[in-house]
């Protein structure tokens, strides 16, 4: 008997769906999916809760001094000359940092194993490249889902069946975090 459902796909294109469903859950909270992909999802996404809940609290918090460039009132730089040059203006600013223990920097690592990165386009400015911005989806573990599921014991997404789907009749699910 398998270990898993080999979803009649050859090994990377199981790997690349998994690794993208998985994805779109933490990302959005709820996929629609077939039954059988769902209850694959489940063991990855669990495994990757379950991780984030053990590791949410393993940090230490680091006050470091970083130079930061000073902008004007339209958000651009600040430009002096020195020596006939046109030099940006830095100010020193003291920022407080995660630092990760070395078995939370292992799970991050883990879940980036599994995750693709995710870009969020704002609405407004579409087609754009310069609003976008990279989600960072270990720290929505550590910081938005592990502490909500932190005192359960598994069991943190559900499978809701929808109906059949109209093409070919395969059995459609919502899978959703609890």
């Amino acid at each position: 008997m398998a270990k898993y459902r080999k979803l009649g796909r050859t090994s990377d294109q199981r790997k690349a769906l998994l690794r993208s469903q998985v994805t779109s859950l933490i990302y959005r909270g709820r996929i629609i999916t077939t039954e059988a992909k769902a209850k694959e999802v489940r063991k990855i996404a669990e495994g990757i809760i379950a991780m984030g809940i053990r590791e949410k609290d393993n940090f230490e918090t680091v006050t470091v001094t970083a130079k930061v460039p000073r902008k004007d009132k339209d958000g651009k730089r600040v430009k002096e000359v020195v020596d006939g040059k046109r030099v940006t203006v830095y100010d020193e600013v003291q920022k407080e940092i995660k630092k990760d223990m070395p078995s939370r920097l292992h799970a991050r690592r883990q879940m980036l194993r599994v995750f693709y990165p995710v870009k969020e386009v704002p609405t407004e400015g579409k087609g754009r490249k310069r609003n976008t911005k990279q989600i960072n989806l270990p720290a929505k573990v550590f910081d938005e889902i592990a502490p909500k599921y932190a005192d359960r014991k598994g069991g943190y997404t559900r499978i809701i069946k929808i109906g059949q789907r109209k093409g070919d009749g395969a059995l459609e699910v919502v899978l959703e975090l609890v």
